[in-house]
């Protein structure tokens, strides 16, 4: 499918003379895909996690963050596309517009897609998520090792939800989602309230 039609809700939902969001574009960088977690004080504050799968990133809202525990199973509800250039977003989303709000880039780095079939092969990383469960291995400034991504309820009533957990063994890491309001961007150390005082004075 075309970028321009995998972006059609993000595009339709967003008015970009007002909102300093992307409208778009933006090449892969790299050799792996890359990964990004923002923090969004919106109507509800929450955390937003995306992949990049292809030319777009694919989303998720957590609303508790990704946690570093494998005991905990965090709840991923799956949000529109964004184009790639979202990655590097910051600022604010003015007010009436959706998803109003101050965002902050919390963490952002590389994966590697782990998904095999039951015989060990490879599975395209995709067609993992079509599958409904897809295993990865991130590598950010605060999130790192293998995570896995599981639906856990279809969508044909609208209300489909997955769930994101950290596989236990390797490595641990040492960083789980933070307190949002003191939590400091990976990009430019600002807090949230940092990033809206800044725009308000420009």
């Amino acid at each position: 499918m075309a970028e321009r039609d995998r972006l059609r809700d993000y595009r339709g939902k967003r008015d970009f003379d007002r909102t300093g969001e992307p409208r778009g574009a933006g090449t892969p960088a790299g050799d792996r895909p890359r990964f990004v977690v923002q923090i969004h004080d919106a109507s509800t504050m929450h955390f937003d996690f995306r992949l990049q799968v292809d030319d777009v990133l694919k989303s998720w809202s957590i609303p508790k963050g990704p946690s570093a525990d494998p005991k905990d199973k965090r709840l991923a509800v799956p949000t529109e596309d964004h184009p790639l250039k979202y990655e590097e977003f910051e600022g604010v989303i003015p007010r009436g517009e959706y998803g109003g709000g101050t965002v902050i880039v919390w963490d952002h780095g590389t994966y590697e897609p782990l998904s095999h079939d039951r015989k060990g092969r490879p599975v395209d990383f995709a067609e993992s998520l079509e599958r409904g469960h897809a295993t990865f291995r991130l590598s950010g400034s605060k999130l790192r090792g293998e995570y896995a991504l599981t639906r856990f309820r279809g969508g044909d009533d609208g209300e489909e939800a997955w769930l994101l957990v950290k596989r236990a063994g390797g490595r641990a890491g040492t960083h789980g989602a933070p307190d949002p309001r003191r939590a400091r961007s990976a990009r430019s150390g600002r807090t949230l309230a940092q990033v809206a005082s800044d725009a308000a004075g420009e």
